[in-house]
């Protein structure tokens, strides 16, 4: 991150964004924990899924909540920066040196400290192994 609030986002992420995705993006979080970096075709197909949900679900509402506060669509700039809105910068903790993550079809921005707890709060079992190994991987 840098003084301005944008999030570099690592060489490997950028070209798979810029080439498959183009440069629009939508910047969110669920939970305030972490910075949600969605593809805007992705986020859009998101969209579609919600739309055809009843529009008084609880579970919809809550989400469309929390993605609508923390959220705003951005742009990768020429460098491959996007902005992070700042109140979600400051709930999650987001400044200095961060830690991008790939989730398959948006990216995930934690801040180091808050991520190691996370894992330290939910360590890896081999049940965790035993249920993926149910799917295949």
């Amino acid at each position: 991150m840098d003084d301005k609030g944008r999030l570099k986002v690592p060489s490997l992420f950028r070209g798979v964004l810029r080439d498959q995705h183009g440069p629009d993006v939508f910047v969110t979080s669920l939970t305030g924990d972490c910075v949600r970096v969605y593809p805007m075709a992705v986020w859009l197909e998101l969209e579609q899924k919600l739309a055809a949900m009843p529009s008084n679900h609880p579970s919809r509402l809550k989400f469309l909540d929390r993605v609508n506060y923390y959220g705003q669509s951005a742009e990768l700039d020429g460098q491959g920066r996007v902005l992070i809105p700042s109140h979600l910068r400051e709930r999650a903790g987001i400044v200095g040196d961060v830690r991008v993550f790939g989730r398959i079809d948006y990216l995930e921005v934690w801040n180091e400290d808050r991520f190691a707890q996370r894992l330290d709060r939910d360590p890896w079992t081999d049940e965790d192994g035993l249920r993926l190994s149910e799917h295949g991987i």
